[in-house]
């Protein structure tokens, strides 16, 4: 049997400005869009140019508070090739950068950015 990943999804509290962020500050686009008004939500599914895996953005019609991402979630990464103008742009958007960082002994290569719900994205040089 042979199992390929498909997508991982995420609650957001506002979708325009969640898909603002994955659009403007990660490039993913939107591959499609289903409304469910009589269940109250909408599911927005975004992927990169390959269209190899998907972020499912899941978004409930008014949500009372912001979810709780928990302690056993950690994050989700991505890579890009110029690692320190993608945190330059990423910082001039106004999101929330770590520093550089590096794994012990290793130089750095990857920071994190959180999307608008406080998602850690893992952003890591290519």
């Amino acid at each position: 049997m042979n199992y390929k990943m498909l997508h991982t999804c995420i609650r957001v509290m506002d979708l325009e400005k969640s898909l603002k962020f994955y659009k403007e500050a990660l490039g993913l686009v939107e591959t499609s869009r289903k409304d469910f008004p009589e269940h109250k939500f909408t599911l927005v599914y975004l992927s990169d140019k390959t269209g190899q895996y998907e972020l499912e953005l899941t978004y409930n019609y008014n949500p009372e508070k912001p979810y709780e991402i928990g302690n056993g979630f950690s994050h989700i990464a991505v890579s890009v090739d110029d690692l320190e103008a993608s945190r330059q742009k990423h910082m001039d958007m106004g999101y929330e950068v770590t520093e550089l960082k590096g794994l012990p002994g290793e130089p750095p290569k990857y920071y994190f950015v959180k999307d608008p719900d406080g998602y850690a994205v893992e952003v890591i040089r290519a």
